[in-house]
């Protein structure tokens, strides 16, 4: 019995020295991305910059270019050093898992990283645009658009990740149906009360005020929710759990 315990032990300390090496590995890789970021900065500042339509930026303070490009470095690091590291933890989960979970775990991650991918294009190319025009015609006549880099940059990368995440309802509804928290006629039957709270999603989450923006994200949350319900009910017909 004590060298079963042993074995036990010496199997569980194995386990946890996998995780940490595929963990270190994922910030090894994590401070590639970003240390390279740094070296493509330029580039990567002019692609951020295009929504803007050719307004002039303005440095408020001393390093604050610098320290926004930092940000920007950091935060494009962890974004496309995520995948690695979802793929560490599940090879590391994998042995553990039935076939059945295998079929379906994997799928939800696969799909959670091209929804973010998508959430990112969505924000990139109709949101800060449809924002961004609102706030340059504005009282273009009177005044004229002067932006600070930094906060200009705060407003993209917090409406690029907030979308992120916010395509990720589909997962959240597929898991809940999954664990048989909440079915498909459930929420279809609260798509009310969704309706309320995606306006008010909408509004939170948008870093802009104008009313354009809060009513795509909106509809975007709304329209998630609807395909959430359709994967739901694909699973509970194929009785997968």
């Amino acid at each position: 019995m004590k060298n079963t315990s042993n074995d036990s032990e010496m199997t569980m300390a194995e386990h946890f020295e996998e995780l940490r090496q595929r963990v270190l590995y994922s910030i090894f890789v994590f401070i590639i991305i970003t240390t390279a970021n740094f070296f493509f900065i330029e580039p990567i500042v002019s692609f951020l910059q295009l929504p803007a339509h050719g307004i002039q930026f303005l440095q408020l303070a001393p390093g604050e270019y610098f320290f926004s490009t930092m940000k920007i470095a950091f935060y494009l690091g962890l974004i496309l050093s995520t995948p690695f590291l979802i793929y560490q933890l599940i090879v590391f989960a994998i042995p553990g898992l039935t076939i059945s979970e295998r079929n379906i775990i994997i799928p939800l991650v696969v799909a959670s990283i091209s929804l973010f991918v998508i959430g990112l294009s969505f924000a990139y190319f109709l949101l800060i645009p449809a924002a961004l025009s609102f706030f340059i015609s504005y009282g273009a006549n009177l005044v004229q658009p002067l932006w600070s880099f930094e906060q200009y940059f705060d407003f993209i990368l917090v409406l690029l990740l907030s979308t992120g995440i916010v395509f990720q309802i589909p997962i959240i509804q597929v898991v809940l149906g999954i664990l048989k928290i909440i079915s498909s006629s459930q929420m279809f039957s609260i798509w009310k009360y969704i309706l309320v709270l995606s306006t008010v999603v909408g509004a939170i989450l948008t870093p802009s005020t104008d009313p354009i923006t809060q009513l795509a994200m909106a509809c975007a949350v709304l329209f998630l929710y609807f395909v959430g319900i359709v994967f739901v009910v694909a699973i509970e017909k194929q009785k997968i759990f």
